[in-house]
C-alpha cells in the first residue's frame, strides 16, 4: 500500500538545524523525502495483512488447539512454526510512529481477523474435546497466566524482528530473520488466545478471561517495544511539531491506554495470576492410634464376716473418624478431572493439578473395571475421581 506524502514526509530536511541533519543521515530511515517515502511504503507492504495471514492463523489456531487438549509442549511450538508472519503487529506499531490512522486501522482489523480464527478453532476444539476424557490441560492453564520468561522473550523477539524488518532496505537476507523472530512473537499471542477459545468451548474456568487478559498484556507491549524500534530507526517526524507528531501521540495514547488497562485487571482483579492452591505442598501427619488401658479392679474390705470385691466401671474409649487425604498424581497429565458421577460419561466439573490435597470420602464405585472414589476438593467442592489417579498421603484401612 501507499501511505499519504502529506503524513509520511512533514519536514523538509533544508530547515532543520545541522546537528539534526547529522543524526538524520544516520538513521536507517532515508533522509531524502522521496526516499523515505519509498522507505516507509516498502516497510508498510510487508506488514500488511493478507491472505496468507488469514489461513496460517487458521491452521495454527487448529494445531494448538489440539495440543492443548494433548497436553503436549511439543505439538504447540509446531502449532507455532505454522503460524503467519506477524507483520500486522508491526504494521500497528508503523502506523502508530508515523501518524497514520488510516494503515493503523487497517493493520488492526487484519490481526482482529486472524486472532479471531485461532480463537474460534479453540472454541470448536473445547467444545469437541467435552465429550471426551482429555488430560490435565496443565499447557492450557499455563499458556493463560503471565510469565516473566515468556514477556521476556517477548520483548526479545519484537525488538528483533522489528529491527530486522526495517533493516532489509539495505540488506534483503534479513526478512529471513525477522520472520524466524516472528516464531516465538506468535507462540506469545497464539497460545494464550487458543486456550481462552478452548475454555470458552470446553467450559473450563480461568481459562476464557484470563488467556485474553494475557494476549492484550502481550500486545500492547509488543507494540510500545515496536513503536519504540521503530522510532529508533529513524520511521518518525525528523521535527517534533511535523504534521504526524499529533496522529503518533492520538495512536500510541490508544495503546498506552490498553494496556494500563490490562494490567489494571491483572493485578486489580487478580486475573491470569498463577493460583498458590495447585503448587501448595501438603504436610502430611500420621493420625494418632487411641491406646485403651484399662483400669484394674480396685478391692473394698470390710470388718463384715464375709468381704466383698466392687470392680470400678471401666469407660468406654469413643473413637472418633479420622478423614482420610490423598494428593491429586496423574502420569500422564498435569493433573484430573472430577466428574458429578461416577464415569467417564458423566460431566466434568472442573481440572485440578497434580499436587492438590483432597478429602476422600468413604463412597467407591466401580464401573468397567475403574473404581471411583467420591472426593471433596479444598473449595468444598465434591465429585469423583479414579482411585489411581489418588495418591494416598494419610494410611487408612484397604486403600
Amino acid at each position: 500500500m501507499t501511505l499519504p506524502k502529506t503524513e509520511t514526509i512533514p519536514d523538509d530536511p533544508e530547515s532543520l538545524p545541522p546537528a539534526r541533519r547529522r543524526r538524520a543521515r544516520r538513521l536507517l530511515a532515508p533522509f531524502d523525502p522521496d526516499e523515505r517515502s519509498t522507505y516507509i511504503d516498502d516497510l508498510a507492504y510487508r506488514t500488511s495483512p493478507t491472505f496468507d495471514f488469514f489461513l496460517f492463523s487458521l491452521v495454527s489456531g487448529i494445531i494448538l488447539s489440539i495440543a492443548l487438549v494433548l497436553d503436549a509442549p511439543a505439538f504447540l511450538l509446531l502449532g507455532a512454526l505454522f503460524a503467519p508472519f506477524m507483520g500486522p503487529v508491526m504494521g500497528i506499531a508503523l502506523g502508530t510512529v508515523v501518524g497514520s490512522v488510516k494503515f493503523f486501522i487497517r493493520s488492526v482489523g487484519g490481526l482482529v481477523v486472524g486472532f479471531l480464527l485461532v480463537f474460534g478453532s479453540g472454541a470448536v476444539v473445547g467444545y469437541l474435546s467435552s465429550y471426551l476424557d482429555v488430560g490435565g490441560l496443565y499447557q492450557a492453564y499455563l499458556g493463560a497466566q503471565l510469565n516473566w520468561a515468556n514477556f521476556l522473550l517477548l520483548v526479545v523477539t519484537s525488538l528483533i524482528a522489528t529491527a530486522a524488518l526495517a533493516n532489509t532496505r539495505h540488506r534483503p537476507g534479513l526478512m529471513s530473520a525477522a520472520r524466524v523472530a516472528s516464531v516465538g512473537m506468535a507462540y506469545q499471542f497464539f497460545v494464550p488466545l487458543a486456550a481462552a477459545g478452548f475454555g470458552l468451548g470446553a467450559g473450563e474456568p480461568h481459562l476464557f478471561p484470563d488467556g485474553l487478559v494475557v494476549l492484550a498484556v502481550h500486545l500492547t507491549w509488543t507494540i510500545l517495544f515496536c513503536s519504540l524500534a521503530l522510532a529508533v530507526l529513524g520511521c518518525r517526524p525528523l521535527t517534533l511539531f511535523g504534521y504526524t507528531f499529533g496522529g503518533a501521540v492520538t495512536l500510541l495514547g490508544v495503546v498506552v491506554i490498553i494496556g494500563l488497562g490490562s494490567v489494571g485487571a491483572v493485578f486489580g482483579a487478580q486475573v491470569a495470576l498463577p493460583t498458590a492452591s495447585p503448587t501448595v505442598t501438603p504436610t502430611i501427619t500420621k493420625t494418632p492410634t487411641i491406646t485403651v488401658t484399662p483400669v484394674p479392679p480396685t478391692a473394698t474390705s470390710t470388718q463384715a464376716p464375709t468381704a466383698t470385691i466392687t470392680r470400678s466401671p471401666v469407660p468406654s474409649p469413643t473413637l472418633t473418624a479420622t478423614p482420610v487425604y490423598a494428593l491429586v498424581h496423574s502420569p500422564e497429565g498435569g493433573g484430573v478431572k472430577m466428574r458429578e458421577q461416577p464415569g467417564f460419561n458423566s460431566l466434568p466439573i472442573t481440572t485440578f493439578l497434580n499436587g492438590t490435597l483432597m478429602v476422600v470420602l468413604p463412597d467407591t464405585e466401580e464401573i468397567d473395571g475403574y473404581l471411583w472414589v467420591r472426593v471433596r476438593a479444598p473449595d468444598g467442592r465434591e465429585g469423583w475421581i479414579l482411585q489411581n489417579l489418588l495418591l494416598g498421603a494419610t494410611p487408612a484401612p484397604n486403600w
